[in-house]
């Protein structure tokens, strides 16, 4: 009797077990139901994908900022922005025009604007800019002006040539044992110009006619 009771209670524990973590998972799957909704996506679905003018403001907002995220735009690269993009074309909207929207639409105690506050600055542009469209065409416009686009790195700084350096390097001004060393168009002569190479042809130096006695004589070409 007591074998049953005990196998009878074992069972029980066993089915109050399962009954258990099947609740937890019931809850853990309605949790995340929850917080995916909340969030604005569905289990599965993929994640939204950035549109051209919002990929150029956060290429924008990273320039020479490693530590930023993307999310917000400060004044220096704003002004970038819109000097590589062509916002700013010196007779409808100028440097002070930028300046000013930025200023009008960020909230006081930031220093940066948003992905929101940035387009309402747009907004603002378009008027000046593209002042002979109706509000929205102003506005695509603009948009078109920084879709898609990157800021612009400048090139290197060339080197400044230096009359010393170029005293040093001009083969046509060395003089003595140095000028031997190079021909007139500059090029070197190589081990001919470092050392001094000993003729053994046996003709007298500076013989004019050296290696025509082959030719003469026996019918063959200069050594």
């Amino acid at each position: 009797m007591s074998t049953m009771a005990d196998n009878k209670s074992k069972t029980a524990k066993l089915t109050n077990k399962t009954a258990v973590r099947h609740s937890e998972q019931a809850k853990d799957k309605a949790h995340s139901r929850l917080s995916s909704e909340s969030n604005g996506t569905s289990e599965g679905a993929a994640p939204n994908e950035l549109s051209a003018l919002e990929e150029a403001f956060r290429k924008f907002a990273v320039h020479g900022d490693t530590r930023a995220s993307g999310k917000e735009l400060h004044g220096k690269n704003w002004s970038k922005l819109c000097k590589d993009c062509c916002v700013i074309d010196g007779k409808n909207v100028t440097l002070t025009d930028v300046d000013i929207v930025f200023s009008k639409v960020k909230k006081k105690p930031c220093r940066a604007v948003t992905f929101d506050q940035f387009k309402e600055a747009l907004g603002e542009l378009a008027k000046k800019r593209f002042k002979d469209k109706p509000g929205e065409e102003a506005v695509e416009e603009i948009y078109k002006l920084i879709e898609g686009k990157s800021p612009i790195i400048s090139g290197v700084t060339k080197a400044v040539a230096s009359p010393t350096v170029s005293r040093l390097t001009d083969t046509s001004k060395f003089t003595g044992s140095h000028k031997e060393r190079f021909d007139e168009s500059g090029k070197g002569k190589g081990k001919a110009g470092r050392e001094e190479l000993v003729d053994m042809s046996g003709y007298v130096p500076g013989y004019k006619h050296a290696g025509t006695y082959a030719q003469k004589v026996k019918g063959s070409k200069p050594i």
